[in-house]
């Protein structure tokens, strides 16, 4: 499983010759912006499954282009949400967080510091010749806990919009079925990211500055309590 929290800087006072020297973040957040709003005006989800299901539909969200028989579809730019976010490094940037809402969810909603379980497929956007895509580097085959706290910014600051499930079913064969759960996606600039500092993935070579899209699906939280000292993160 791809660890989703970036890489950090080495402090020992050693030159990494790999280390590429940062932008200024309030100069890259119009570039990112820019590729971010792009894509979202020329794609579109699969809506029209999520309001009328077919049999054994997944509830994944998925992403096509807005061209050729698709050219009438709903771009996602219609139909996603959006909140300013502060970046965390430099605090006089601002980022305005695009997210979907596929389904916001019926059950508990997490906070910022919460442990939380999750499906999950990380992409990154692509621009080649001219066409405006995104390309998978990570995804879980199952649900996955992760403690918010450790996770990429856009995406800790999408999911705590959405709602858990209302409970689950354990089926025959040993696996779980979550009912009501929350399903969506973030479409993050670089500097909610990675930035600068792409962690090493499994053969899949993330570029810095890159525009991260996540969709999830979130079946349960717990209160976080980082510190272990009995009070609540939050």
């Amino acid at each position: 499983t791809f660890l989703l929290l970036g890489a950090c800087n080495d402090d020992d006072g050693a030159v990494d010759p790999n280390f590429i020297e940062a932008r200024d973040r309030a100069v890259e957040l119009i570039d990112s912006t820019n590729e971010v709003e792009e894509y979202l005006n020329t794609h579109f989800y699969n809506y029209e499954e999520f309001a009328a299901p077919p049999e054994n539909f997944d509830f994944k969200i998925k992403f096509d282009t807005l061209a050729g028989d698709n050219s009438d579809k709903t771009r996602l730019m219609d139909q996603v949400d959006f909140k300013m976010v502060q970046d965390r490094v430099d605090q006089d940037v601002q980022y305005k967080l695009y997210y979907l809402k596929a389904i916001e969810g019926y059950g508990e909603q997490p906070s910022f510091p919460d442990i939380v379980r999750i499906n999950y497929e990380g992409t990154y956007l692509v621009d080649e010749d001219g066409q405006n895509g995104n390309e998978l580097f990570d995804s879980s085959v199952t649900p996955i806990r992760f403690d918010l706290t450790f996770i990429v910014n856009g995406l800790q600051d999408a999911l705590i919009e959405f709602k858990t499930s209302t409970g689950f079913i354990d089926n025959p064969d040993g696996t779980v079925s979550y009912e009501g759960f929350g399903v969506g996606a973030v479409f993050m600039q670089s500097g909610l990211g990675y930035y600068v500092n792409p962690p090493p993935s499994g053969g899949v070579s993330i570029p810095v500055y890159a525009q991260l899209i996540f969709t999830f699906q979130l079946f349960e939280t717990e209160i976080g309590d980082q510190d272990n000292d009995g009070i609540p993160s939050v």
